[in-house]
């Protein structure tokens, strides 16, 4: 059986000397994993395509649950040397949260749309990375049941306030009259704006806004945070992103 799709390496292992045992973030069939044989060595066709962050056109065959690349044609491929560690390492990031997620169904299209384009934006129009993280993190959690209500505070319904706060034990917000809870996060006006742009913009507007670089490691540590508490994942990348902020 063969099989022709475009799909997202977002794991790779290496098997023996020269194959790879690769993980695919697809459109239609959610995540898959495929063998790659022979993908190591230098004069492979199937080298470049099957890396991880490469985004190919792959040939599968299938034999019982075990699919091998036959071909691998990159599309775009998201790193070369010039690219900034903390853009590699939001990255790389991005590939965990593709894992943990494991998107099926109707998100599968959506899913892989947001990673791609927050892939683009963080290589080719060398956006902020905290604050592509901070998008691709809160969308991904709206996407997948976890979508904070941010429309107005959980008490009284105020929409705007010069401080909101903001819970990421159930994602609510609430003015500064109705917040009686100490560890809802305050939001001033920038970056509530923000998280209701990421949450309920159209997808084609979604990366149409910057915030300073100061807000916007703010609001990465916030969507992290409300992430981490709502999956109860503990997100090995993580460790190196925060160690080189």
């Amino acid at each position: 059986m063969k099989t022709v799709l475009d799909a997202l390496v977002i794991k790779e292992i290496k098997v023996g000397e020269a194959d790879r045992l690769i993980t695919l973030l697809t459109k239609d069939n959610g995540i898959i994993k495929a063998y790659a044989s022979g993908a190591k060595n230098i004069k492979s066709k199937r080298g470049s395509g099957t890396g991880l962050l490469s985004y190919s056109n792959f040939s599968l065959s299938k034999k019982g649950d075990t699919y091998r690349v036959t071909e691998a044609t990159p599309i775009k491929l998201f790193f070369g040397t010039n690219s900034s560690i903390e853009a590699l390492a939001v990255s790389q990031y991005f590939c965990e949260l593709s894992l943990v997620f494991e998107p099926n169904g109707e998100k599968q299209e959506e899913f892989l749309r947001l990673i791609l384009n927050s892939l683009y934006f963080l290589t080719e129009e060398k956006r902020n990375p905290f604050l592509i993280k901070a998008i691709t993190e809160l969308r991904v959690l709206a996407i997948s049941g976890f979508c904070p209500n941010l429309v107005g505070c959980q008490n009284c319904g105020e929409f705007r306030d010069d401080i909101m706060y903001f819970s990421v034990a159930d994602g609510s917000v609430w003015c500064s009259t109705c917040n009686k809870n100490a560890d809802n996060i305050p939001l001033n006006e920038t970056l509530m704006n923000a998280m209701r742009h990421i949450v309920y913009s159209p997808f084609g507007g979604l990366y149409n806004f910057s915030i300073p670089e100061k807000d916007a490691k703010i609001l990465s540590d916030i969507t992290e945070k409300y992430l981490v508490f709502q999956t109860e994942h503990k997100f090995t990348t993580l460790n190196f992103l925060n160690d080189i902020k």
